[in-house]
């Protein structure tokens, strides 16, 4: 079954778990995510069309409720030039892009939204308030992005991690940045998902320092240090995700060429992985940070509407499972 247009992506129906799904793998999302309560969404200076425009879609299709944290004579401007109808939606009035950071962290602090997205100002804006130690969002763990992959020539919904936060992660930030990715796959995925540690080879060497690690992951996960998953590695890119190179390479595991969580050695290998799978295989990358209080939609000026409709829908999913969770009776 085909994808649905972009024009088409708020005309998605709703469908629960035993439903027959849309056919791409972002619209089986934001179906999930029409299925499920819609979730009040804190967006921090959405200043231009693509940021607010990504918002009104999302609202428009019902997964989500805005509050709008920036200066309002220019939100409203903008809305007004594109034809973008937001009076129904919350608006917070502060004088620039700092300041609808810092306005935006505290009303999550303050319980007033379930997620947390950025608009139009600098990621670090928006991080350096969420990471402050006195009046962030910190959490025990840490903070992590994940990047949602549509692959078309791929089977599964791939999740790539870190390429967008961790520069050279530590064994234990690499600990959390496996757990933040199982967790999230397994809200809105049907888990255990199999998890691929990457490195340039499969086997552990003391030349390559990130087979190492990888190998030591394995083994955190015997130990019960990282939960929820099955894990391998150090796996090459292609042993991982082609069943046929893992054959020849001789691999037998249950994770070789059927991966659906890809750990990077660090971020710049992440994030040229990433785009070389969105600009020369076409794919739509959906992207969420988790670590903090509440996940953190992270939109991009280059994100399609499918991918910015996408991210909302993971966010939204996510919130629903640990809403759910939190609601459970104590045993």
């Amino acid at each position: 079954m085909p994808s649905v247009r972009d024009s088409e992506i708020g005309n998605i129906r709703a469908v629960g778990p035993l439903s027959d799904p849309p056919g791409s793998k972002y619209d089986q999302l934001i179906a999930r995510a029409k299925a499920v309560p819609a979730a009040k969404i804190v967006v921090a200076h959405p200043c231009d069309e693509t940021s607010l425009r990504g918002v009104t879609e999302a609202a428009e299709a019902g997964i989500i409720i805005p509050i709008l944290v920036g200066p309002a004579a220019k939100i409203n401007a903008v809305a007004q030039r594109y034809g973008l109808d937001i009076g129904n939606f919350e608006l917070v009035d502060v004088p620039h892009s700092e300041a609808a950071a810092a306005k935006a962290v505290e009303l999550i602090r303050e319980s007033k939204g379930e997620l947390l997205m950025k608009g139009s100002l600098h990621t670090d804006e928006l991080m350096r308030e969420v990471t402050s130690s006195k009046t962030g969002l910190r959490t025990a763990r840490r903070v992590s992005h994940v990047f949602i992959m549509d692959v078309q020539t791929y089977p599964e919904t791939l999740l790539i991690t870190d390429a967008a936060i961790n520069i050279f992660p530590d064994l234990d930030a690499k600990r959390d940045i496996i757990q933040n990715a199982v967790d999230l796959y397994n809200a809105i995925g049907s888990g255990p998902p199999r998890v691929a540690i990457l490195s340039a080879v499969e086997t552990v060497t003391s030349k390559i320092p990130s087979t190492i690690e990888a190998a030591a992951l394995c083994k955190m996960a015997d130990r019960g240090q990282i939960t929820g998953a099955i894990l391998d590695g150090p796996l090459a890119f292609d042993n991982a995700i082609d069943p046929e190179a893992a054959r020849i390479k001789g691999i037998k595991s249950p994770v070789a060429g059927r991966a659906q969580i890809l750990i990077v050695p660090d971020l710049e290998a992440g994030n040229m992985l990433a785009k070389n799978l969105t600009f020369l295989a076409k794919a739509d990358a959906a992207g969420i940070v988790l670590g903090a209080r509440v996940p953190i939609i992270l939109t991009s000026r280059a994100d399609s509407v499918r991918s910015r409709m996408a991210s909302c829908a993971v966010g939204v999913i996510y919130a629903d499972a640990r809403r759910r969770t939190t609601a459970l009776p104590a045993a």
